[in-house]
């Protein structure tokens, strides 16, 4: 009967910590309305970090943990930002314990292709890295160079130039230190680098 009240007092206004305290307090069936009211926008977090077939179940999973560390979150916080802090780190694992996507051969990739990357890298401004991220050959060369980079060093290569976050808040959301993502981002570069003019037949 108290539980059924709770569910009352809760209206679709509810704030997202007055849900968290339900959860907490024994009503698990209200995490349904944080799932419902974020689940697109960990669907959009997940699609540029894993290969499509894997979206659904890396946000199952993403939300799981959510759920399980509830009681770590602080009111003070925004869930939603809380919450993409743990997609991005679940998406992060996913490339540490399952596998890194099918490589693409070195020699499918065009002078074009090629240059595209070296471009990105070096973008410097928002507007240019979404520039070149809407080219057509962006996919392709992504699917090649990411495949060959370490989980985290493939997580903050997408963050910081495909995604345009600072340094700082790369760390923040992969819980890492400025200082790691930094030397992350430049040996990611020094290798991808390497790997384009070794693929041009240069030493």
């Amino acid at each position: 009967m108290a539980e059924n009240s709770r569910d009352k007092s809760l209206g679709a206004k509810s704030s997202d910590a007055e849900i968290v305290k339900l959860v907490l307090n024994g009503n698990t069936d209200a995490f349904e309305r944080l799932l419902k009211r974020y689940e697109h926008h960990a669907i959009g977090i997940v699609k540029k970090h894993v290969p499509t077939d894997r979206v659904a179940e890396v946000v199952q999973d993403a939300f799981v943990r959510a759920y399980q560390s509830l009681g770590n979150f602080k009111e003070a916080k925004r869930f939603k930002a809380w919450l993409s802090t743990i997609v991005t780190r679940t998406c992060y694992d996913f490339w540490r314990t399952h596998y890194r996507s099918k490589e693409i051969p070195l020699s499918r990739l065009s002078i074009e292709h090629q240059a595209w990357l070296e471009g990105a890298l070096a973008a410097r401004s928002e507007a240019n890295r979404q520039q070149k991220a809407r080219q057509q050959e962006a996919r392709k060369v992504l699917e090649w160079t990411l495949a060959k980079l370490s989980a985290a060093d493939r997580m903050v290569i997408e963050l910081v130039y495909l995604e345009g976050l600072s340094h700082k808040a790369a760390a923040k959301l992969l819980d890492f230190s400025v200082a790691n993502v930094k030397v992350r981002v430049f040996r990611a570069r020094q290798k991808i680098h390497k790997l384009l003019l070794k693929g041009r037949g240069k030493p």
